[in-house]
């Protein structure tokens, strides 16, 4: 029996730990929250920082979660600028690392996403070599882009994934020069694979961005501090005033390591291992977002996903798991969803369809146009849909997925016939 008695603790002031503290209130928790967060900024999403917020776009103000004064309207205490170095699961208590308060929680909530990883090569600590991940990496990246394109400055990027190409896109919409460098043969090789990442090399390429494959970055020079170029392991040297390192993110699982909870391999994603409910192995702590691993029952594996629709539908999840409530809101089982936009290109994802995973990519619509969606088929079988500017189609979409039955695959690439009408 959940009552005003109990304390729960979350751990992590991102869109996921926000979205549970909101979720505990409005199921009827009327016991004390408190959310914990390293940043000083209130809680916000991160799709804008490489978005609308990075292209001027977007105000400051759109990105947060809630409204500063929502916190204190809805008695959750908010730590900002705070960190947790310690968990103590027997006499469940979780240390602040700043002055050593100790704060006992009934349930346990992390949150603590992922950072960048970073590039091991000389170079790295030159004023301009930059991360995307915080806000306050945004607000410095925007002013970097802004004064590259003044000057028509080079921008090396090392990373051809989703952060990767949405900073490329942004760069040269500010009017950067930009050179993406990557060890696959096409932008987000692993997950699009050959047919579709060569789409978007050909979007880049034709607003200007250079792509070297097949390449890593070896070393950043420098002089008094600065950038000057970025060369890479065949050879190569890119005349560069800034370098961003996109080469990824990882679960940051310190806290939950040294507490002693189950972590997933690195096969899986790394993370912290997590059932349906978004419970660790021990069942009065719970994670979700970034760092959570979750069990995919459609593809009868687990996955790490590090994209916004996670955050935005795991915080609510875990926190009616927390409160004990059983049923769809308490158990996760969402397919996999992601969006982008670069330039005038508009895209959303569902499913999971790693490389190797399927025998067919699937195509309805007209890809030279860019409108069309692309379905990576097994057997017959839907793994995972790609709207490019058409619209209105993740339901159906997601439907196909999880009807998890063989689909006509001439009717699936006619866009005469209903999506509707292909899924049993």
């Amino acid at each position: 029996m959940v009552d005003a008695d109990q304390t729960f603790v979350i751990v992590g002031g991102g869109l996921a730990g926000a979205k549970a503290a909101e979720t505990l209130r409005a199921e009827g928790f009327t016991g004390r929250v408190i959310l914990i967060g390293d940043e000083r900024d209130h809680p916000y999403e991160r799709p804008p920082l490489s978005k609308g917020y990075l292209l001027g776009k977007d105000a400051r103000e759109s990105v947060f979660v809630h409204e500063p004064a929502w916190y204190a309207q809805n008695d959750v205490e908010l730590h900002l600028g705070q960190t947790v170095d310690a968990i103590d699961r027997t006499a469940k208590t979780v240390r602040f690392g700043e002055d050593g308060t100790v704060v006992h929680y009934d349930k346990l909530l992390l949150t603590t996403g992922a950072e960048p990883r970073r590039l091991d090569i000389p170079g790295t600590d030159l004023a301009g070599v930059h991360h995307l991940r915080r806000l306050a990496h945004a607000e410095r990246l925007k002013g970097v882009l802004t004064a590259l394109g003044r000057d028509n400055g080079h921008l090396v990027i090392a990373g051809a994934g989703w952060i990767g190409l949405e900073v490329a896109a942004a760069a040269r919409e500010y009017g950067a020069e930009v050179t993406v460098v990557d060890p696959s043969p096409t932008p987000l090789h692993g997950v699009l694979g050959p047919e579709l990442g060569e789409l978007f090399a050909e979007l880049h390429r034709e607003r200007g961005v250079r792509f070297h494959f097949g390449a890593r970055l070896t070393e950043i020079v420098g002089q008094d501090g600065m950038v000057l170029a970025a060369r890479t392991d065949d050879g190569e040297e890119h005349p560069a005033h800034d370098v961003l390192a996109a080469i990824g993110a990882a679960p940051r699982v310190a806290l939950a390591e040294a507490a002693g909870l189950e972590l997933a391999d690195r096969a899986h994603g790394g993370g912290v291992v997590v059932d349906a409910g978004l419970r660790t192995s021990d069942p009065d702590v719970y994670a979700a977002g970034d760092v959570a691993s979750v069990p995919l029952g459609l593809f009868d594996t687990r996955v790490r996903v590090e994209h916004w629709a996670n955050a935005l539908n795991g915080g609510p999840v875990a926190a009616r798991s927390m409160l004990g409530k059983a049923g769809e809101g308490a158990s996760y089982d969402r397919v996999p969803y992601f969006f982008t936009d670069q330039y005038d290109l508009g895209m959303e994802y569902s499913g999971w369809a790693p490389p190797g995973s399927y025998d067919q990519v699937v195509i309805r619509g007209d890809a030279g146009k860019r409108e069309f969606i692309a379905f990576w088929v097994a057997q017959g079988r839907v793994l995972a849909g790609m709207n490019v500017n058409v619209w209105d189609v993740t339901e159906p979409i997601q439907r196909l997925i999880r009807a998890q039955a063989p689909v006509d695959t001439d009717a699936l690439a006619d866009p005469h016939v209903p999506l509707e009408n292909l899924a049993p």
